[in-house]
């Protein structure tokens, strides 16, 4: 069966108005250069098959169709030898035309093309309706740049010109499209001088010149001293490249993790593109990675916007959780079963998991305490979805007996045991709407108590996580605003007061409640956030933040974030001095000792969300700090095998202080990127392990291991008596490798350790 189509699918695609930047309030927005609703558009429209949303392939095949039938009819619209083509209305028509195919080729790339239609409707603008040539003017701006980037390669070939603030001054070897950027912003700047975000794009310019901050007009100056960092946590060099990471995508997710049980970190990325594979790099152990895509069985995985991984089964192998269709339209997710031999069989259909939705958040999480994973996917425009697992391979939606279904444009989903009751609770974080505090009632259903907890804010959410930012052992809650404004993330960097609402940072007061203490830390910044994840960038025992940012449009470049967790009292941007500040669209980000060498390093896919925005990806090398640490993977028994959930709490003593602790929850990180279920937990210098202490939620006993020795890697089974010590080959990315170091500087033996332990009853 053919669902209706329309014959000339993108007569609705040109915009209502030519004003690209339209606001909402006092909120400016950013301008549409990119072509991702008319793309969408296009596919929606177009013929299709019964199942089409099942079909990976076939999503492939109705993206391509789409975008060259509804191009050929955009162009057969504007011929003027068609006597019933737009070529014949009126001017606004023509340039509203012109401005969607200029899109449609933007959409992929095809930046000569596309800016040579916005040029000839700037044209017909100067000639017929002058109203129009500002707002043609930014997006000529905004595409120009666009194209010079590529012109230059910056997009596959990055190293550190696309990193801001520059750390050195580098000027394109093909500077032209940016001198007619330039021209274009500067024009448009002479009508509109205050615009802070055309402002901050022509900034951008003048660095691919080699000439930001001194070499533009100073009176469009976005001063750099906005973006400096109060301490200098030492520069993250990114190298992805030399350790053979060869990815070149669109936005998409990203696992950080042991598929292997060798003890090495291996990588597995997915692409928005509906036609793109997902990608797995096998860790090679000697710095480098290969890409076995292929071999693992994943070449067909095509698109997905986010990644999460699993255990599902309990047979000791991670498994793959693949969602689609967010921002765009209902799609399949994919379940992938790890055969335990480096490959993955989709069991999608078979384990009952393949509702179409429109979705890139979920969390697995085990909301009865039975030993089995479950399953919490967010929905956008519809209600949300809880599978419970059966324990024989399936799973069964009880959405709607539990309490959880209600409808909302959900962008993050994040499971925590807010009130340490030891049941799973979660939180969901939606876009123009109160978010939900879902509370477990301890009987399979959920109690909705956001406003009682005082934590249904921002209005407009994405990213979300419990983390217990000051260690005082209960979860905190964080959550990011998101708002597709250039010009209200530069107002932040400014100390301009916001019109949109700032991300939030809970604090949980052990009652129930929360308290905003957003701005008392420091948080109180509107950003653009989108992959979002949280780690230890210095062992300190206090977890940092970072930011990828960005939304669909070739306007939006702002720094991607990196925020550091002083001792749990407030947060400073340390962006500028880590330098890892990518300009580009940042998505699934994860931290991970991806070299055993004790420190976390930072990863992150990076690209938009059109093929022309796609951009390779970065491995941020952590420089190190001395700091000590523990990494702990822990295996269940009763509890999941891979003890989601399971609580750690370190019991640390400083020369001449007191106790002190670090708590974390096994999980993987933020609600946007996957980090490693395995914990790794900084220490400080030279403190103490007095106590290493860790809570089971489904056998509720609790394992005491005491005088643990900082810097090595052990694994934990539930109710074991005695910690294994594991031996990790540690080496230099891209580098040879290097021998694995303890706490006393000599080389860590093989054998495994007797330590004293107490097991509670």
């Amino acid at each position: 069966m053919i669902s209706p189509a329309a014959t000339t699918p993108l007569q609705n695609t040109a915009p209502a108005r030519i004003l690209p930047s339209s606001a909402t309030g006092a909120v400016r927005y950013a301008p549409n250069v990119g072509g991702k609703g008319e793309a969408d558009l296009a596919f929606r429209n177009f013929p299709k098959q019964d199942g089409w949303n099942q079909n990976l392939n076939m999503m492939c095949d109705i993206r391509k169709q789409s975008l060259a039938s509804v191009i050929g009819n955009v162009l057969k619209s504007l011929d003027a030898a068609n006597p019933d083509g737009v070529a014949h209305g009126r001017p606004l028509d023509i340039i509203q035309m012109r401005y969607a195919l200029a899109n449609l080729y933007a959409y992929e790339g095809e930046m000569d093309k596309s800016i040579e239609q916005w040029q000839t409707a700037y044209e017909i603008a100067q000639a017929q309706l002058p109203g129009a040539m500002p707002e043609l003017e930014e997006v000529l701006g905004i595409a120009s740049l666009h194209k010079s980037e590529m012109d230059n390669d910056i997009y596959r070939h990055p190293g550190d010109q696309c990193i801001f603030p520059p750390h050195a001054n580098r000027s394109f070897a093909k500077p032209a499209s940016s001198e007619k950027a330039i021209e274009y912003l500067l024009k448009y700047l002479q009508r509109k001088p205050d615009a802070l975000d055309v402002r901050w794009i022509l900034n951008l310019a003048y660095m691919t010149l080699g000439k930001y901050p001194a070499g533009g007009p100073p009176q469009y100056l976005t001063p750099p001293t906005g973006f400096d960092s109060a301490e200098d946590v030492g520069r993250f060099v990114d190298v992805a490249p030399a350790a053979g990471i060869n990815l070149y995508s669109m936005s998409g997710g990203l696992i950080v993790d042991d598929f292997e049980r060798n003890g090495l970190f291996d990588i597995v990325t997915s692409d928005f593109g509906q036609c793109a594979p997902m990608h797995y790099f096998h860790n090679n152990g000697d710095g480098t990675f290969a890409d076995r895509t292929t071999q693992a069985g994943l070449a067909d995985q095509l698109g997905g916007l986010n990644l999460i991984q699993t255990d599902y089964n309990n047979d000791g192998c991670l498994d793959i959780f693949v969602l689609r269709g967010a921002w765009e339209f209902p799609q399949r997710s994919s379940l992938l079963r790890n055969n335990c031999d480096g490959t993955f069989t989709d069991v999608t259909a078979a384990s009952g998991l393949n509702l179409p939705m429109q979705t890139q958040t979920g969390v697995w999480a085990d909301i009865d305490n039975d030993g089995y994973l479950d399953l919490f996917i967010g929905n956008e425009n519809g209600p949300s979805h809880l599978y419970r697992n059966k324990g024989d391979g399936t799973f069964e939606d009880i959405s709607h007996a539990a309490g959880i279904d209600r409808a909302a444009f959900t962008k993050g989903v994040v499971a925590g045991d807010y009130d340490n009751d030891g049941y799973v609770d979660f939180y969901v974080s939606n876009l123009n709407g109160d978010n939900f505090l879902y509370h477990n009632n301890h009987n399979g259903t959920f109690t909705d108590v956001a406003l009682q907890a005082g934590v249904q804010k921002p209005w407009q959410s994405f990213a979300a996580w419990f983390f217990d930012y000051d260690n005082d052992g209960w979860p905190d809650l964080f959550v990011t605003s998101y708002y597709v404004s250039v010009d209200e993330s530069i107002r932040s960097y400014l100390g301009l007061p916001p019109n949109a609402e700032t991300l939030k940072l809970y604090k949980n007061l052990g009652n129930g409640k929360f308290r905003d203490v957003t701005a008392e830390v420091g948080l109180d910044r509107v950003f653009m956030p989108m992959g979002a994840n949280f780690g230890d960038i210095d062992n300190d025992g206090y977890l940092d933040i970072y930011l990828g940012t960005g939304n669909p449009s070739y306007a939006s470049m702002l720094p991607n974030v990196l925020l550091h967790n002083k001792e749990g009292r407030f947060f400073t941007d340390v962006t500028a001095s880590s330098g890892t500040g990518e300009l580009h669209k940042g998505h699934g980000a994860a931290f991970a000792d991806i070299d055993n060498d004790g420190d976390e390093d930072l990863l992150e896919e990076i690209g938009g969300a059109v093929p022309g925005d796609s951009h390779a990806f970065r491995l941020f090398e952590n420089p190190g700090n001395g700091n000590d640490w523990i990494s702990l993977h822990l295996v269940g028994v009763k509890t999941n095998r891979a003890a989601i959930g399971a609580r750690i709490k370190v019991t640390l003593q400083d020369e001449g202080q007191p106790p002190r602790f670090v708590f974390r929850t096994v999980g993987s990180g933020g609600s946007f990127g996957a980090s490693p279920l395995t914990q790794h937990i900084g220490l400080g210098k030279s403190a103490r392990i007095l106590d290493l202490e860790i809570d089971w939620p489904v056998s509720k006993t609790t394992q005491h291991f005491v005088n643990v020795a900082p810097d090595q890697f052990l694994e934990i089974k539930e109710f074991a008596k005695d910690y294994e010590k594991l031996k990790r080959p540690s080496f230099r990315l891209g580098g040879p490798q290097r021998e694995q170091k303890s706490s006393a500087g000599e080389a860590s033996p093989p054998s495994v350790s007797q330590p004293k332990e107490e097991l509670a009853p």
